[in-house]
């Protein structure tokens, strides 16, 4: 029985690393379809929203077998309940991907957001793919390091989420009320994409040091 029930711990992480790499290759697409005015892109986003909703459906279902079946406990059970909480946040980032997608085919075949803006989304996006990928191999190996660099990747995201706001409220912005709005939503799809993998990372570096991170 202990075979069997690590075997499903195993499959439980390796799970995890799936939809966490399906997530990453959804928010590369997004940033490319809101920067790019790519409509294809963006279909294929939302398109992968559903699959990241069905794995997670999966996975969790897994989970609750095993916590019915087998009664973990101590480090077995905050493994399982963990598993459960990284899939939600998972979930969300998959979400967030999409609304990203979803603005630029709202918008197709214009760009999102006003020039003035650009390269500050696109260095957003950037900044989430990188955070994304490092996620994965983060579920991986679980690498306390990788969790140390997505927190300071997640920083350098806030800062840029704030440097929005400063542009569309200040005196020399020049977009009308559908730029502001989109900016913004934009802008908040993006740090919250980000603010999820820094929630799980927090997870998984307490999992593998049983040290829990604190909220900053």
């Amino acid at each position: 029985m202990r075979e069997v029930f690590q075997a499903e711990l195993r499959e439980l992480q390796d799970g995890l690393v799936q939809i966490a790499e399906l997530v990453a290759s959804s928010i590369d697409k997004a940033t490319r379809a809101f920067n790019e005015s790519n409509v294809t892109l963006a279909e294929e986003t939302i398109g992968d929203d559903d699959r990241i909703d069905g794995l997670a459906l999966k996975l969790d279902e897994l989970a609750i077998t095993i916590l019915a079946r087998q009664n973990p406990v101590a480090r077995d059970l905050r493994i399982v309940v963990s598993a459960l909480r990284i899939s939600a946040s998972l979930e969300r980032m998959g979400d967030m991907a999409a609304h990203i997608a979803q603005l630029a085919r709202y918008r197709f075949p214009d760009k999102v957001v006003p020039k003035s803006l650009r390269p500050t989304f696109a260095e957003m996006g950037r900044l989430d793919v990188e955070i994304a990928h490092m996620l994965a191999e983060l579920l991986r190996t679980q690498d306390v390091e990788l969790a140390e660099t997505i927190r300071n990747e997640d920083d350098k995201v806030d800062a840029l989420h704030l440097a929005v706001f400063d542009k569309v409220l200040g005196e020399t912005w020049k977009g009308g009320t559908v730029d502001t709005v989109d900016a913004t939503l934009a802008s908040r799809y993006h740090e919250r994409f980000a603010d999820h993998a820094v929630s799980i990372s927090k997870k998984v570096q307490y999992l593998a040091t049983g040290d829990w991170v604190p909220e900053s």
